[in-house]
């Protein structure tokens, strides 16, 4: 088999989001095609909608950043007590970011806090 132009754009992609630490993900099946709506509390103000893959885009889209910002701190030259402190900040991120987690497809794209894997 030969491989054509897209297959191997596709092949180059899968490698950089793989050595990125960036991972597809889905959302789970009874948000697909749905509507993310904040409502004010007060009457007569505008809501705002967007389509809920919009709202899960951006929240995987901090996911990988948080993945990719811990890989450069565990990377970095800096001290082990000023990694550890950092990596801390990054795990509460994970841990207050869980709220989320129902929007996945898959329980392995989930956010983990401190007393996750």
């Amino acid at each position: 088999m030969t491989a054509t132009p897209d297959d191997l754009e596709l092949l180059l992609r899968r490698i950089i989001r793989e050595e990125a630490g960036i991972t597809a993900a889905v959302p789970a099946e009874k948000w697909r095609g749905g509507t993310l709506v904040l409502r004010p509390a007060a009457a007569g103000q505008q809501e705002k909608s967007w389509p809920i893959e919009t709202f899960f885009h951006k929240v995987v889209m901090l996911r990988n950043r948080l993945r990719t910002l811990e890989q450069q701190v565990n990377a970095s030259d800096l001290p082990d007590d000023v990694k550890v402190k950092l990596q801390g900040y990054v795990s509460g991120c994970y841990g207050s970011l869980t709220s989320f987690n129902v929007l996945f497809a898959d329980e392995g794209d989930q956010f983990k806090g401190s007393g996750g894997d």
